[in-house]
């Protein structure tokens, strides 16, 4: 299944997104510097030209590769709490969440590599997502 409007939806960072290649897509943090490549195997869904094959719950060798395009961040979420009456307390408080862009190039369908992200995740999380 190579159609120029295949898309599939994958699971990353507690997430689900549609992806097309050539999408440029905002997802959770990875361990990944700019220009590498990584290769998500949570694909729940694959779709195409009337085609669709859903995942119970993932697509047994189907996978997404893409190209990291950098890190960035989000705006800056402030959360206010103040107490009323008299001698009451105020805090402030700030929070911007790191996220990576990345760029799908391809989709597939069936034999992808079984690695998959795990190359692209930190030490401690590499472990456990051996494990499991």
């Amino acid at each position: 299944m190579k159609e120029e409007n295949m898309f599939a939806v994958i699971k990353t960072g507690g997430k689900q997104y549609k992806v097309a290649a050539g999408d440029e897509i905002t997802i959770e943090k990875l361990a990944a510097e700019a220009g590498e490549e990584v290769q998500f195997n949570d694909v729940l869904m694959l779709g195409g030209e009337g085609d669709v094959t859903v995942g119970a719950p993932f697509v047994d060798g189907a996978g997404v590769k893409a190209e990291v395009v950098g890190q960035v961040k989000a705006p800056k979420v402030l959360t206010f709490k103040r107490r009323r009456r008299k001698h009451s307390s105020k805090r402030l408080k700030g929070h911007r969440q790191q996220l990576t862009t990345v760029r799908v190039t391809e989709i597939i369908s069936s034999g992808a590599d079984g690695t998959g992200i795990k190359a692209a995740l930190g030490p401690v999380q590499a472990s456990r997502a051996a494990a499991n």
